[in-house]
């Protein structure tokens, strides 16, 4: 879940090449925090937000610095409210590697499709925001550790979202991978009233207690072969947590009856190394979808690994999939 050491290291080289001149990350944090209060709209970046493109923001929230991108098709038009995905990166990894399109093509889908693609970054204590985790309940590493209050830092950030761009508020999804996807499930639990649906990739719920205020559309996404979070639960070979993940079919029985579906699923698609199987009768018309694929490992379907490069499932696309699910396909 982690990014492994040679990514850890390229990721540090910038930050121990400072040159001694440039002010401190305090420093920088104490500017920014100082013409926040100045003036709030300082924290947006310069030039026309609603120009295509993407554009990077800053806001404060419980003492700590957070940030997020958003890309804005071109097919933006101010006049109209514009679907939403939020989109949160893995355990280890930054908003810029979510948003790179060599690893999950999600800024193209949202050129293609048409919507306004989020990628916040996760806590970190390192300079740049990188090695940043989520606070998903049970993981991950220093955002639980400390209690970090990432759900409020998402409310925080969709209010300024929809202070600044013409937003449906009735088609606002979540997808994530791995402690990105536990996190997802946090907000289906905790953010019901903001997210419709949500997709997750490759990690399982670990909420203790979630009690979602209406019912949430989910898919998740997950392969057999997975060593990081066990399909049949449990961390594996390839998790740098001691966390004991639950499995992927109590994650979906969990929404199965939260959702009040039927208890039996019937298979929507059926490929060579991948399944779809959906539930169907759920209350408030959300839905409840697994897609499982027999190889892969931990990793988002039909996008290449950010720790090896190395391409991951192949059967499926996550990326289309979350799309067409948000959209009652």
């Amino acid at each position: 879940m982690f990014v492994v050491a040679a990514l850890v290291a390229s990721l540090l080289a910038p930050a121990c090449a400072r040159d001694s001149e440039r002010p401190t990350l305090r420093e920088r944090l104490a500017e920014r925090a100082a013409a926040r209060a100045r003036d709030p709209e300082r924290a947006a970046p310069d030039g026309d937000i609603a120009s295509p493109g993407t554009h990077r923001f800053s806001l404060s929230h419980d003492g700590i610095e957070r940030e997020y991108l958003v890309h804005v098709p071109r097919s933006y038009d101010r006049s109209r409210p514009m679907p939403v995905v939020v989109s949160f990166h893995g355990g280890g990894a930054t908003m810029e590697l979510q948003a790179n399109d060599r690893y999950h093509g999600l800024v193209a889908k949202s050129e293609s499709a048409g919507y306004l693609a989020v990628f916040p970054n996760g806590y970190s204590r390192l300079p740049g925001g990188k090695l940043a985790t989520w606070n998903a309940g049970s993981c991950c590493g220093p955002a639980v550790e400390r209690g970090v209050d990432d759900v409020g830092f998402v409310r925080a950030m969709m209010r300024e979202l929809q202070s600044r761009y013409n937003v449906d508020p009735g088609r606002i999804f979540a997808n994530g991978f791995s402690n990105g996807a536990m996190f997802v499930y946090r907000l289906a639990c905790e953010m019901a009233e903001t997210f419709g649906a949500i997709a997750a990739v490759s990690g399982t719920e670990g909420v203790p207690d979630c009690r979602p205020s209406r019912p949430v559309s989910v898919l998740h996404m997950h392969s057999r072969d997975d060593d990081h979070v066990l399909f049949d639960g449990g961390a594996g070979s390839g998790s740098r947590t001691k966390v004991a993940y639950v499995s992927v079919p109590q994650t979906v029985a969990r929404w199965v009856r939260r959702d009040a579906c039927q208890s039996t699923p019937r298979r929507v698609l059926e490929k060579p190394g991948a399944y779809c199987e959906a539930y169907s009768g759920c209350s408030g018309g959300a839905r409840v979808m697994l897609c499982v694929t027999e190889r892969g490992g931990h990793a988002w379907p039909g996008g290449v690994k950010i720790t090896t490069g190395e391409p991951g499932p192949t059967a499926l696309s996550a990326t289309d999939l979350s799309w067409d699910f948000f959209n009652g396909r």
